[in-house]
């Protein structure tokens, strides 16, 4: 599926051995796979070696810092970024190689991201209208230095793509806690100089979970969308209590 577009498709990892496979299977249309593993000490560098020869080892430094990385080993100018968890859909896999991006108005394209938990396809609490910005020009785009839910920073018109990506965020809640352990320590230290007072560490949580469940219309997605608004405000108690112990450590 080789056209007049150049893409380098750009992955991080870290001990993604159930996901990378499926991924990479995914844009093995792509003219090159760049992957950035983080030591991982389970088998995902050796299947994704069954895809490309493209892979370098780098000790974690953050999000930011290894998709930073992973642009500056692409040796193409456009770049699809995708997380280990997500799939192109072969329908955006079409539209991507048939769209002129090199005569384009635009320098980044975000496409919509629909979101599974557990098996089911979520279509409200917030999820159901997921736009990611995952195609761009390199020339034209950087990362910011957030901590947690990174994102890309492009100097130019963004467009937006008709298909999809599918994005595996939680196949079960293993899985989920330990994102949310992970994700709520990261924005924790990015919030760290803000008041960790009793009155926020009730409030912020039951209000996480209203915008989710009643808001969002998470009570639309049955069980699923009670459990993830209930995990959306355990990740919200968690940041509270973390805040509150880093300024502890202070005094």
């Amino acid at each position: 599926m080789h056209t007049q577009n150049k893409i380098s498709v750009v992955i991080i990892t870290g001990n993604e051995e159930n996901n990378i496979k499926d991924c990479l299977e995914s844009v093995k249309w792509a003219d090159e796979i760049i992957v950035i593993d983080s030591e991982s000490t389970d088998n995902t560098v050796n299947i994704a070696r069954k895809f490309t020869n493209n892979i370098y080892i780098h000790k974690w430094q953050g999000y930011s810092a290894q998709k930073t990385l992973a642009l500056g080993y692409s040796t193409n100018d456009w770049i699809l970024s995708l997380d280990a968890d997500e799939r192109v859909t072969k329908s955006l896999a079409d539209e991507i190689e048939n769209y002129d991006l090199q005569n384009s108005k635009y320098d980044a394209f975000k496409m919509r991201r629909e979101n599974y938990f557990i098996g089911k396809k979520i279509d409200y609490c917030g999820w159901g209208n997921d736009f990611q910005l995952r195609l761009f020009r390199k020339s034209k785009t950087k990362l910011n230095n957030k901590l947690v839910h990174e994102g890309f920073i492009v100097d130019g018109q963004i467009g937006i793509l008709k298909n999809v990506i599918l994005h595996y965020s939680y196949k079960n809640f293993s899985d989920g806690f330990l994102k949310i352990n992970e994700y709520s320590s990261l924005e924790a230290q990015e919030k760290r100089e803000r008041k960790a007072s009793s009155l926020r560490t009730i409030i912020i949580p039951l209000v996480g979970f209203f915008q989710h469940y009643i808001a969002r219309k998470g009570f639309k997605d049955g069980k699923h969308g009670l459990m993830i608004s209930l995990m959306h405000a355990m990740t919200k108690l968690q940041v509270q209590m973390k805040i509150w112990e880093i300024q502890q450590k202070k005094n």
